[in-house]
């Protein structure tokens, strides 16, 4: 896939300097960018002064605002305000996206009763099941299973080996990435009994008399709902509610191997990175961001703008804007001062056995 330098300031709403009819046909870090040749270039990303230093002579960059392509000796520049939104933009221009040929593929399964949008691939081995509807323009890869009743909005991307089970809903522009499973069963199980779960939840440890137990297990009857522009790493899960469907809002972008329980509703906007682990009936505000590995625990609630930093375990609710971070989960200035401590516990701790030692040999004394 190939853009003139021209065409792809247009596109970034940036400002061109130089040759504008270069034929850009890829990106590259300074080292590995050299000089415009035969009127192609590789893209140099060199969008702060310390990687400018590594740029060939006659290369053509992508630069932020105050630095000098003539003095860098550069061919051509796109001149951007602000560097990593620019990427989106060249990234976006210069994607093809997996390579699916229009049409239905002869190997896909489709049930009579489903719906294909116009101008839909479908990919080999792909098995679309009964009253199914598809989205215009929508792309589904190799290996894709599709379940009864679901929905999939227009431009859909569904990417080889996702899994989409029944009555699952989504809006437009879905990305699901290898491997995502949309609306498996709910892990929900109870016991006849009072179970020991149940039991130290009320008495926070304290165990009565030990007994067996068996799990029985709760169906999940809701479907899962995505909004708009919604997208999916690859292997992560988002299980179906009980009763109500597990919902994500429009804009909401969820990480590999990130796993959402049963009955969670998140909201727009929101960051959920790799390995996060989302407990079942937890409600998440708008523009929420869960760092790596952060957990949360069932039945609470996140507001709106909070910040969970990495590795961070939430077990109670959580105000609206608020920045935390540590297991348990706290405020993230107080989780600092926390960490400050725990350094300082070995030098505290030597110099009380010092002070225990002083006032056993006064004792003595005495």
């Amino acid at each position: 896939m190939a853009i003139t330098l021209a065409e792809l300031a247009h596109a970034l709403d940036a400002q061109l300097w130089g040759d504008g009819a270069l034929r850009i046909t890829g990106a590259a870090e300074p080292a590995q960018a050299g000089a415009a040749a035969g009127g192609s270039a590789v893209i140099a990303m060199a969008m702060a002064p310390q990687y400018a230093a590594a740029l060939a002579p006659g290369a053509a960059a992508l630069i932020a605002d105050g630095m000098d392509p003539e003095a860098l000796g550069l061919s051509g520049a796109v001149i951007v305000a602000r560097p990593r939104l620019a990427m989106a933009g060249l990234t976006r221009a210069l994607d093809p996206g997996p390579e699916l040929a229009p049409g239905i593929h002869p190997t896909a399964v489709i049930d009579p009763s489903a719906e294909i949008g116009e101008g839909a691939a479908i990919g080999p081995f792909v098995v679309i099941g009964p009253r199914v509807r598809i989205g215009a323009r929508a792309r589904i890869a190799a290996h894709v299973t599709i379940g009864a009743d679901s929905v999939l909005g227009e431009d859909a991307l569904i990417h080889a080996g996702a899994r989409i089970a029944h009555g699952v809903t989504a809006g437009a522009r879905l990305i699901l990435q290898p491997g995502a499973v949309i609306g498996g069963d709910g892990f929900s199980f109870v016991t006849p009994e009072v179970s020991g779960i149940e039991e130290i939840r009320h008495t926070l440890g304290h165990r009565g008399d030990v007994r067996e137990q068996h799990w029985v297990r709760i169906h999940s009857l809701g479907g899962v709902r995505l909004g708009d522009d919604v997208e999916v790493g690859a292997n992560a899960t988002i299980d179906r509610g009980t009763i109500r469907a597990t919902s994500v809002g429009s804009g909401t972008k969820i990480d590999n191997l990130v796993q959402i329980g049963h009955n969670v509703q998140i909201g727009r906007d929101c960051l959920l990175c790799g390995l996060v682990g989302v407990a079942g009936s937890v409600r998440i505000g708008d523009r929420v961001v869960l760092a790596g590995q952060c957990g949360v625990s069932d039945n609470i609630f996140i507001g709106d703008d909070v910040i969970a930093g990495g590795a961070s375990k939430i077990f109670t609710n959580v105000p609206a804007g608020r920045v935390i971070l540590g297991s348990p989960a706290v405020k993230m200035e107080t989780q600092v001062e926390i960490n400050k401590a725990i350094r300082r516990l070995p030098r505290l701790a030597a110099q009380f056995a010092e002070l225990q030692k002083t006032v056993a040999r006064l004792v003595q004394k005495d």
